[in-house]
């Protein structure tokens, strides 16, 4: 299959491409930096805010469209802003990245008569995270699941959500098949070897739920679903972080200690269980390979 993957030269881009190469698929990249596959693949030197630029990646036979480049936090964050401005980012960049760069490829899709498209979202479409009014995020229960009410509040957030529904929308009109990875915290090797060294005693309820995924597990899921995409609905969000958390204790453990108003409300919690549930994901055949348990035994610990 000819697969256009955007945002190549990001720091997920290039573990995407590498998995696509073993499965078999052409590619074509696209980004605004010169990518590490441009000596094996054709690059196309763009920003998805251009619609002109979508038009140009799409063209030439494109069969299906991995979507990966985003703007990964709130530029217009409180907590954030002044960081963004030194960079002389504007305040809006994560809103014209986050969703008019989808709706772009969206139309440029239309335009070529690409019917596939497989987008890396965030667990943050929850809300969970990056709260600015200081209010806690309303868990209804444990494990979370897609079903699982939203309750976002920072610009990444919503982005996030609304590229979701837009993709939905395409799927309804279009015909179009339309799916969502909600990713975790993205570790490659490195940083699982840092998170092994750095392991201790929670200190606290984390906000983000311990949640993280292998940026190799990631991707096995965006090939999966692209390849498995004519036996699954046209639309479809998904959870991808690991089986287990990023917490060295176990996970009802952390509920009973930080947040024990959440017990009744906790199922099939045991050992070291995600707090947001990835079964929908596992259903289609996906399963996790990597584990920075595994880096912690090496560094002299114990494996989970």
């Amino acid at each position: 299959m000819k697969v256009l993957v955007t945002g190549a030269s990001g720091r997920f881009g290039p573990c995407l491409v590498a998995e696509l190469e073993r499965a078999g698929h052409d590619l074509v990249l696209m980004c605004r930096s010169r990518p590490e596959g441009a000596d094996r693949w054709p690059w196309v030197q763009g920003d998805i805010t251009s619609f002109d630029d979508c038009l140009r990646a799409t063209d030439g036979g494109v069969q299906a469209i991995q979507h990966v480049a985003a703007n990964a936090w709130a530029s217009d964050h409180p907590e954030s802003r002044a960081r963004y401005e030194q960079r002389g980012v504007p305040f809006d960049d994560t809103m014209r990245t986050n969703i008019m760069g989808p709706y772009y490829l969206l139309q440029a899709s239309l335009k070529r008569d690409i019917g596939l498209l497989v987008m890396t979202g965030s667990n943050c479409a929850l809300g969970h995270g990056g709260r600015i009014s200081g209010s806690e995020f309303p868990v209804k229960y444990l494990p979370i699941d897609e079903e699982h009410p939203s309750d976002v509040e920072d610009s990444y957030s919503y982005s996030k959500l609304v590229g979701e529904e837009l993709l939905a929308s395409y799927s309804r009109a279009y015909g179009m098949r339309t799916y969502v990875l909600r990713s975790a915290g993205i570790c490659n090797a490195d940083r699982r070897r840092d998170m092994a060294r750095k392991a201790g005693p929670a200190g606290g309820w984390d906000p983000w739920m311990w949640a993280w995924i292998a940026c190799e597990d990631l991707a096995s899921a965006h090939r999966l679903l692209m390849e498995k995409a004519a036996s699954l609905p046209v639309h479809g969000v998904y959870f991808c972080n690991n089986d287990d958390t990023t917490a060295v204790e176990p996970s009802l453990e952390l509920v009973k200690r930080f947040k024990p108003e959440y017990l009744p409300l906790c199922k099939d919690l045991g050992g070291h269980a995600t707090f947001l549930s990835n079964r929908r994901l596992h259903g289609i055949g996906w399963q996790p390979r990597m584990s920075w348990r595994d880096a912690r035994s090496d560094e002299g610990g114990t494996k989970r």
